[in-house]
């Protein structure tokens, strides 16, 4: 899979998901079912948008007891999903449970990345709320190779960070990168963002945009947009 622009469907019902859509009579764009419209819809939200013909990262951010994380992997494993997440702070043991619960009988399995730091944390809200003392950049970066160490394919991480990762981890480790926004737009509760040039400067191998694009006058062009910047 080479570099993608992600759309992410963050919308409540699976009616706004295909009024959307069905805007996109050209490409089908690679789409992001995130916590709302999975938890709104379920599993068959999932297989319409893969018999629409759409590729689909499901962002749900796993993140519990190994065993549990493990279980749930392999239900998802049974959805047509190309790639799936977890939070890194979930410990190496969680990351390689997922792996191996994600992992079908037959040796396939989407994608697996784990959430670094989420784009809307600043370094003051990781020492204030979370306790966390390092500096956010060293934060990434070792949970980064965490997930690298447990097998993983790659990391979510903001686009700042994408070409250090490759640096820490290769080439080949991807970068999946939410927190891109056209030059001169709204920043919206992002901390650490760039725009889909940036990204591709930088390094980023997807990403992952919502609003820019579903909130844009004209969606298709948003999108057809960001591919030419990033992609293109």
């Amino acid at each position: 899979m080479g570099k993608d622009v992600i759309i992410a469907c963050d919308f409540a019902s699976a009616k706004d998901t295909f009024a959307f859509l069905d805007k996109f009579t050209g490409r089908k764009p690679f789409v992001k079912i995130g916590m709302e419209l999975f938890y709104a819809e379920g599993p068959s939200i999932v297989r319409e948008l893969k018999a629409r013909g759409h590729k689909i990262f499901l962002d749900l951010k796993l993140h519990d007891i190994p065993n549990t994380v493990k279980k749930s992997m392999a239900v998802l494993s049974h959805l047509d999903v190309d790639m799936t997440n977890l939070h890194a702070g979930g410990t190496v043991a969680m990351m390689e449970a997922a792996l191996e619960g994600l992992t079908r009988p037959d040796g396939t399995r989407p994608l697996l990345i784990a959430v670094t730091q989420l784009t809307s944390t600043s370094e003051e809200r990781m020492k204030e709320d979370l306790l966390i003392n390092e500096p956010i950049d060293k934060v990434v970066m070792h949970y980064a190779e965490n997930a690298k160490k447990a097998g993983l394919d790659g990391v979510v991480c903001s686009p700042l960070e994408a070409g250090k990762v490759h640096d820490v981890c290769g080439k080949g480790f991807l970068t999946v990168t939410p927190g891109v926004r056209f030059a001169g737009g709204d920043v919206g509760d992002q901390s650490r963002i760039t725009t889909p040039e940036g990204a591709k400067a930088i390094g980023s191998d997807y990403i992952v945009v919502g609003r820019p694009i579903t909130a844009a006058a004209d969606p298709v062009a948003a999108y057809e947009r960001c591919v030419a910047e990033f992609v293109d």
